[in-house]
């Protein structure tokens, strides 16, 4: 309502000034607790960082985590002030993108540890799946915003239709984690579209049928759909004790690091299990655990709290979004947002089984902080063109 008042007042203007005056709109009606929470957990997140690589060989990653942090903001900043309807307008090239992306990846993509995730770029190495979680969000809203306004059954299975090629891409690079990531979102978008419960509740149990099929029974027929390492993962979490010195070594090594943390942390010199080597991937898959000891419970409920800001502010701009589309993407992003927090810290803690997705502003890689960076300046611009007055 505010954005069209402005409009309306500066029409005399030339189209320089109706800009400005519409650039001033959207700074006036920004979430400032969600650019607040932003700001608080990418820099605690820097400063985590600092710590747990500060003993690495080749020194701290902060100073290259900060280039990619700063690439990001840049890029946040663009999104605060590109209208939501652009990404509607042109959500089939988005789609058509990721998709096409996702097939350069397993084309030419650099193998690394027997998985092709990457692209080279020389001076960056690009995650285009990191970037799908955002885009897929932006594709499927597109997609369902256009349907009927009632929410029907036919509309979400296309949508669902639609969203297999990419999970399917994404889950034979491998990448089982970003595969989920990839359909917490889808569920989150068709919960929003307002699917009934009992036909969300269909779409699971179809789910865990699948689950089953590729977890015992098409093994039991001597087909392997997962990768041996990614079953031992699993096999490790249903049986934590069944390996200690091998699958399970990972997830053992986490909770001895989170438990020694204690109430207050042992500090940078005293974290033992991470200066030491005994925690692996401590700074990206692990990132939580070492934070944790570094930093104590203290210092994880202060990261944990950030994250809880961000996503009630986005459940924010999700209830006051202008239009289906809007509200669509953004629980899209805040959905698929929460699920990589719970899932990171779930499997340090043995709660979660182990899939590699990175923990939001903490783990160590360019394609995740920029991704974030980005899935925040579209839910700021969301909020800020809101089509009802907010109180708080």
């Amino acid at each position: 309502m505010a954005i069209e008042a402005v409009d309306g007042r500066v029409r005399g203007l030339g189209s320089r000034g109706r800009e400005q005056q519409l650039g001033l709109a959207v700074v006036r009606r920004l979430d400032w607790l969600l650019v607040a929470a932003v700001g608080g957990a990418l820099a605690y997140g820097l400063w985590a960082i600092d710590g747990i690589t500060r003993d690495n060989t080749g020194g701290s990653s902060l100073s290259r985590q900060g280039v990619y942090a700063a690439v990001g903001l840049v890029l946040l900043v663009v999104a605060i002030f590109v209208d939501p309807a652009r990404y509607r307008a042109h959500s089939q090239w988005i789609y058509g993108s990721l998709v096409g992306l996702l097939f350069v990846v397993l084309a030419l993509g650099a193998a690394t540890r027997g998985s092709k995730r990457w692209i080279d770029l020389k001076v960056f190495t690009f995650q285009p799946s990191e970037f799908g979680k955002v885009f897929f969000a932006l594709a499927l809203a597109g997609f369902l915003s256009s349907r009927d306004r009632v929410a029907n059954l036919r509309s979400a299975l296309t949508a669902v239709a639609l969203a297999l090629p990419p999970i399917l891409l994404v889950f034979v690079q491998p990448d089982f984690g970003t595969a989920l990531v990839y359909m917490a979102v889808l569920f989150a978008v068709l919960f929003t579209f307002g699917l009934r419960w009992s036909q969300l509740a269909g779409g699971a149990a179809i789910v865990a049928i699948l689950a089953c099929a590729v977890l015992w029974w098409l093994p039991a027929a001597g087909i392997d759909v997962l990768k041996p390492y990614q079953a031992a993962r699993l096999t490790g979490f249903t049986h934590p004790g069944s390996d200690p010195r091998s699958a399970t070594y990972q997830v053992t090594q986490s909770i001895i690091t989170v438990g020694a943390g204690g109430l207050r942390g042992r500090g940078v010199h005293g974290a033992t299990q991470t200066g030491l080597g005994y925690l692996p991937e401590d700074s990206t898959d692990f990132a939580f655990a070492s934070l944790a000891e570094q930093r104590g419970f203290s210092g994880a409920a202060i990261l944990l709290l950030l994250y809880l800001l961000i996503v009630w502010r986005g459940i924010k701009a999700i209830t006051a979004a202008r239009d289906r589309f809007s509200a669509l993407a953004a629980a899209g992003i805040v959905f698929g947002f929460l699920f990589q927090v719970f899932v990171n810290v779930g499997m340090t803690i043995g709660v979660a089984p182990v899939t590699g997705i990175p923990l939001p502003f903490v783990s160590v890689g360019g394609s995740s902080m920029i991704s974030n960076l980005l899935g925040m300046g579209i839910l700021l611009s969301i909020h800020a063109r809101g089509g009802r007055r907010r109180l708080a």
